[in-house]
């Protein structure tokens, strides 16, 4: 399917790895320019090398972290480098960080509750403040906030993430009904369990919770979801990538589940 994105311009999170990554590939994949952006360089360099092995894109690295104003800066900056772009004139922008480590609320103390509030709400919304007028002002524009099944389904071990992503996913639903009108769409995608890095870590925390060893518990973690197995970030990109396309203009202000049919309720 041609999803009518080819040429437009993008910025996408945390691309190095995982599902960052994956939407920025299916983005590419799909003709879209993009800049990627992620906080170690490395890592960053080699994910901007095979997005440009994967469609005909112009594809720019920036080595930041999204969650300071000097990172956003930086890569608002880099939309000039994209063709017939300027200074934050992006078409496609997925907001995606890393989630606050999981743990006991009681170990939690305001510094700790700043930053998971400043990765996974604030930055997002300040994302979407440098970038929305433009996208209305042209009359088109995409906006994917890649959040957590935790919005729907909190889990006992991710109260910082349960908090943060709930906080933009209500700010989220207001907003996107004030921009509708203007050709741009904002959604929130909810992974549920995908094969990442970031799930290792999970699992070993919902383990010491549980008071189980990881293979037992993750064993039981699979036998949760209806597939009987863990997402493939390529999954989620593809979700993502159709959310930004131009079949996708008359959904706006959702929270789209995707995880295997683990969540049990029907709303």
């Amino acid at each position: 399917m041609d999803l009518g994105i080819s040429g437009k311009r993008a910025l996408v999170c945390a691309a190095s790895k995982g599902l960052g990554y994956a939407c920025a590939k299916a983005l590419a994949q799909a003709g879209a320019h993009l800049v990627i952006v992620a906080r170690n360089e490395a890592p960053l360099r080699e994910a901007a090398a095979r997005l440009r092995l994967a469609g005909g894109s112009v594809i720019e690295a920036v080595a930041a972290d999204i969650t300071t104003a000097e990172g956003r800066e930086a890569a608002l900056a880099a939309a000039a480098s994209l063709p017939g772009s300027t200074y934050g004139a992006y078409d496609i922008l997925i907001t995606n960080a890393g989630g606050p480590p999981a743990g006991d609320f009681r170990d939690w103390d305001e510094t700790v509750w700043q930053q998971a509030l400043g990765a996974n709400m604030l930055t997002p919304i300040a994302l979407m403040r440098a970038t929305l007028d433009g996208m209305m002002s042209r009359g088109w524009g995409r906006v994917v906030n890649i959040t957590s099944t935790a919005v729907k389904a909190p889990s006992p071990y991710l109260g910082l993430s349960n908090g943060a992503r709930s906080g933009l996913t209500g700010f989220v639903a207001g907003l996107a009904r004030q921009v509708a009108a203007s050709g741009v769409t904002i959604n929130n995608l909810l992974p549920g369990t995908f094969d990442t890095d970031r799930l290792k870590s999970n699992l070993q925390a919902g383990a010491d919770q549980a008071g189980l060893e990881l293979q037992p518990y993750m064993a039981k973690r699979i036998d949760a979801i209806p597939t009987r197995r863990f997402g493939n970030a390529d999954e989620l990109g593809a979700t993502c990538a159709f959310l930004c396309s131009q079949h996708a203009a008359y959904i706006t202000a959702q929270n789209v589940l995707i995880d295997g049919g683990a969540y049990p309720g029907t709303m």
